[in-house]
């Protein structure tokens, strides 16, 4: 990987680009806690709390504490969790179709907080493109392409302000490699040199772009990535044999049902879910891809259907939703493209699920980061019997009862309960 990066910081010039931003596909189709801080509707994020202390070229810089960070609570007996729900973006580079900022927008409407997966190719100017070496590729490619000079300065202030909106910027790697002698093919060390090339380009912009004098990101990347999602959900075992070398703490590449998270390898293994397709037979991943390809194929389709098939990706979403919500309470994780499949119908699908759940009471709208801090505090027992129960699944005695605790060893006494009359008052 430190050959990479050296060949990396010598190619990196003062450049033009010209290539249109690429949208990337997300896989084949499958079969009371924090109390997030209120704002104003429409308020701008509020500052970060120092001045900018600059890391290596000035692309980045540490400003303190993320801005905009809900309380964590740890769950008491008999209190039910949070209905936890993670809205997070694979791609996430702002063109001409302004989705990035649209849901900037919308999820400080909500009293939302996102994950935002960047793949580092967007803000590497093309002419630079060389400086990219990915596994098993010609230095230079990508199967999604590079963005324009004006698209990759609009990523970087999308990114600036989705940070100190309070969301989370992790990655989606680089190159976007699907298929035969892609990134399922990949070794452990594939994925270290092709996260570290990640973090290279999201900290060394300034150089690459020439654009000295531009504000950098608010953060330090080394410290804020601490997950992903891999291109078309392939090659995570081998990214979680890396984790630990790349001090990541949860991955959201799998393919699972909702409920309750576990880790592997010592990182969340956080999976899109299947959830209920209305009017079909069976459940697909909670991503507008693969409800696209369930519908019109890999690609936009008859015109005619695209309002029918707006209302079943946004009523499938919303009954995995209230499955949850009754049932075990499992995060509902979604995962989305900036990208205007059949008209955009994805987009206002997903526009009006977050409308609907985020500003309801017992619903945390947060990030993937959020989650896992939060999942980090709680008592790993507790964890262990949310995982017991199963889709839908609400505890047998009800929230208030939660939870039941080690069931008595066979044979041994129960004492009896103490009635109240009987109590010592220790006066």
């Amino acid at each position: 990987m430190t050959g990479s990066v050296t060949r990396l910081a010598a190619a990196a010039t003062a450049l033009a680009i010209t290539l249109t931003m690429a949208a990337c596909s997300g896989g084949a189709p499958a079969g009371d806690g924090p109390q997030q801080q209120k704002k104003d509707e429409g308020a701008e994020p509020e500052a970060a709390p120092q001045a900018p202390q600059l890391i290596g070229d000035g692309s980045t810089a540490f400003t303190g504490a993320q801005p905009n960070q809900p309380a964590i609570e740890v769950l008491e007996p008999g209190q039910a969790p949070p209905q936890f729900v993670v809205f997070s973006w694979d791609g996430a580079g702002e063109d001409g179709n302004r989705l990035f900022s649209r849901f900037r927008q919308i999820a400080r409407d909500n009293d939302a907080h996102m994950t935002y997966f960047l793949s580092g190719v967007y803000l590497l100017p093309e002419d630079q493109r060389h400086a990219y070496e990915p596994p098993g590729r010609s230095a230079g490619a990508s199967d999604i392409g590079y963005l324009k000079d004006e698209n990759i300065a609009a990523t970087l202030e999308q990114l600036r302000g989705a940070w100190l909106d309070g969301s989370e910027i992790g990655t989606h790697f680089n190159g976007h490699f699907c298929g035969p002698g892609g990134v399922g093919s990949w070794s452990p060390e594939d994925w270290v040199s092709e996260t570290e090339q990640a973090k290279w380009m999201v900290k060394n912009w300034r150089t690459t772009t020439g654009w000295e004098d531009d504000e950098p990101l608010p953060f330090d990347y080394e410290e804020e990535l601490i997950g992903g999602r891999t291109p078309c959900l392939e090659g995570q075992d081998a990214l979680l044999a890396a984790a630990g070398e790349l001090g990541l703490r949860y991955d959201s590449s799998g393919n699972g049902t909702q409920v309750w998270p576990s880790q592997r390898e010592g990182v969340w293994d956080i999976p899109l879910q299947a959830v209920p397709m209305p009017g079909r037979a069976f459940e697909t991943l909670a991503m507008d891809y693969n409800f696209m390809v369930n519908q019109s194929g890999p690609g936009s389709g008859d015109p005619s259907r695209w309002g029918e098939w707006e209302t079943q990706m946004r009523e499938g979403l919303l009954q995995g939703f209230q499955r949850a919500f009754d049932g075990n309470r499992a995060p509902l994780i979604i995962g989305n493209h900036f990208n205007g499949w059949n008209g955009g119908i994805y987009m206002d699908a997903i526009e009006d699920v977050v409308t609907d759940v985020c500003p309801r009471e017992e619903v945390r709208c947060v990030s993937f980061r959020q989650l896992v801090d939060w999942l980090d505090a709680q008592d790993p027992a507790v964890l262990e019997e949310l995982r017991g129960l199963g889709v839908g699944e609400a505890p047998a005695g009800g929230w208030g009862a939660f939870p039941a605790g080690p069931a008595p060893a066979e044979g041994a006494e129960v004492a009896e309960p103490v009635r109240e009359e009987d109590a010592e008052t220790g006066v």
